[in-house]
């Protein structure tokens, strides 16, 4: 009987807790990008944590407050900057879309005029402009929605540096395997997370500098605007640049100057690309020994479940996945 009961007890609680757990996660969903922000600005910032807490003996309060300070002027300020930029730049294009639209109807009468052919109607146009549109106002939440996670970022950093060390070993207890293993799989996480946190960013920002160099050079509109779009781009491995100077060579050849055009494809195609294709890879795996593969098909599934945030914790997901597998195959399989 006292068994029964204790077994009834057990799996009423393992359902409550996954019931409980389960409403909480879905409510919590829109500020997930805050909380995955929160976990990776910790990752980064634990060192400095251990150093002012136990070797210059700082209370935990004023140093979890001394770092966030630190994570706010280094890394969302920055941020914040660069995604206002890109915010004012739309807004402008929303506010006022002929700048966009006169290029394509002269680029249309060309083709009228040697073809016959009518490339945009008005209808098309229309569509264009409703695009447009709708795209400010997309926007316009994505920046509220924003500004909510920084929020829940600050927030959550402070006290997951306060809590520091005691909450790592509160976790790592849920953690179904040995002490030798929780230190390898911490390890290897915080290897990976390190990797892409800082990797990306640098890579971005280089890739993005080349980027905007090339489009002054051959004369595309607004340079350091679409440099910062494309450093933005480049989280999508492979094809994240082109997805910007494909379209701004397109406009060189829609304003006629094919020249230009031509130049900025060569030079996007082979130097902004191999920046991407060799710059990044040959960072991470310096910085983690992380293979080429585990990094693109990471980013491809972290970015559709975690957006912009995927970037980091796809290839963590991946890892973790295969350190699983690789830990089965030792304990199971092997012998």
């Amino acid at each position: 009987m006292q068994n029964s009961r204790e077994t009834y007890w057990r799996y009423s609680l393992i359902v409550l807790l996954l019931g409980l757990g389960g409403t909480i996660f879905i409510e919590l969903t829109p500020f997930m990008g805050g909380f995955l922000g929160a976990i990776t600005l910790y990752v980064l910032l634990r060192r400095q944590m251990r150093i002012l807490t136990i070797c210059h003996r700082m209370k935990r309060g004023i140093a979890a407050g001394l770092l966030t300070g630190e994570a706010i002027v280094c890394f969302l300020i920055p941020l914040t900057l660069i995604l206002w930029i890109l915010v004012v730049k739309l807004q402008d294009v929303s506010l006022n879309p002929s700048g966009i639209i006169a290029p394509v109807m002269e680029f249309s009468d060309r083709i009228l005029e040697q073809t016959g052919y009518n490339l945009l109607d008005e209808k098309n146009i229309a569509a264009i402009v409703g695009f447009v549109t709708r795209a400010g106002q997309w926007l316009f939440g994505g920046v509220i929605n924003f500004g909510l996670n920084i929020l829940v970022l600050i927030f959550v950093l402070y006290f997951m540096l306060v809590g520091g060390r005691k909450m790592e070993r509160y976790l790592l207890a849920f953690v179904p395997f040995s002490r030798e293993s929780k230190r390898e799989i911490v390890h290897e996480l915080h290897l990976v997370m390190r990797s892409n946190a800082i990797g990306v960013p640098f890579m971005a920002l280089v890739q993005g500098s080349f980027a905007a160099l090339g489009y002054w050079i051959f004369g595309a509109p607004s340079p350091l605007v679409w440099g910062l779009v494309t450093a933005v781009g480049t989280v999508i491995p492979l094809v994240g640049a082109a997805l910007v100077w494909v379209p701004l060579v397109i406009y060189l050849g829609m304003m006629g100057d094919w020249g230009s055009a031509i130049g900025l494809a060569i030079y996007s195609g082979v130097v902004v690309g191999q920046v991407d294709n060799l710059g990044r890879f040959l960072m991470q795996k310096k910085m983690a020994d992380i293979h080429p593969l585990i990094t693109i098909f990471g980013v491809i599934i972290g970015l559709s479940l975690f957006g912009f945030m995927g970037v980091i914790f796809g290839p963590v997901l991946l890892s973790l996945f295969l350190f699983c597998g690789n830990l089965f195959k030792k304990r199971f399989l092997d012998n």
